[in-house]
Parts: structure tokens; sequence; C-alpha cells
């Protein structure tokens, strides 16, 4: 019993020993990578032309009920993609609509209105 009890000592110690560096190594952890989302207003002016009269060589120009240009701003008209207009807004101003003069080119009802 005196040679069981150190012989079970070493077995324990050759055991706990060899379970020591026969660890298996781990992935590690995926990190998460946190993409910040940037989120930017589009502040530029969009409207439509409401009406055309080419007697005065003027537009209406109706805007959504938040944005409305500036006096004496100028603003481009686009048809189909294509720049065809400049105008500078002259006022008067009601409710949603703004009369702007016709610098160059021709305007159309319906035709965009931006502000580059």
């Amino acid at each position: 019993m005196k040679t069981f009890t150190p012989l079970t000592l070493l077995l324990v110690g050759l055991l706990a020993g060899g379970c020591a560096f026969n660890k298996t190594k781990k992935a590690p952890a995926p990190v998460a990578h946190t993409m910040q989302t940037v989120v930017t207003p589009d502040n530029s002016l969009t409207a439509r032309v409401a009406s055309y009269n080419a007697t005065g060589r003027f537009v209406v120009l109706s805007f959504p009920m938040s944005q409305m240009p500036k006096l004496d701003q100028t603003l481009f008209l686009y048809r189909d993609g294509l720049k065809v207009a400049e105008v500078k807004v002259t006022g008067p101003q009601r409710d949603n609509n703004i009369v702007a003069d016709l610098v160059s080119g021709d305007a159309q009802v319906g035709d965009e209105v931006r502000d580059q």
C-alpha cells in the first residue's frame, strides 16, 4: 500500500503535466469591426418650373415648403439631365412658389431646378 501512494502521485503528476502542455490553441475571437455610418443630409435646393412666361422671360418655381432659395440666388434648369437654362431668383414669393428671371437658355414647365 505504501508503494501504491507514491505511484498514484507520480501518475497524477504525469497526467497533469501532460494536460498542461497539450492545450489546443483556440482561434482568436473574431474582432467586431464597428463601422461608423456617416449620414450627411442633402441640403441642395430642388424644385420644378410651375409656369413659364416667354414674353417676360421669367419662370415661377415651385419648391418644397421646407426649402426656399434666397433672393438674387442663381439656379439652374435641367431637362432630361441636361442643363438648359440659368435663372436668378427675384421674387415675389407666395407659399412655396417664387419668381425667377431667365438669365440664359430656355425653360419649359416641368424642368427641374437645382442650385448646382
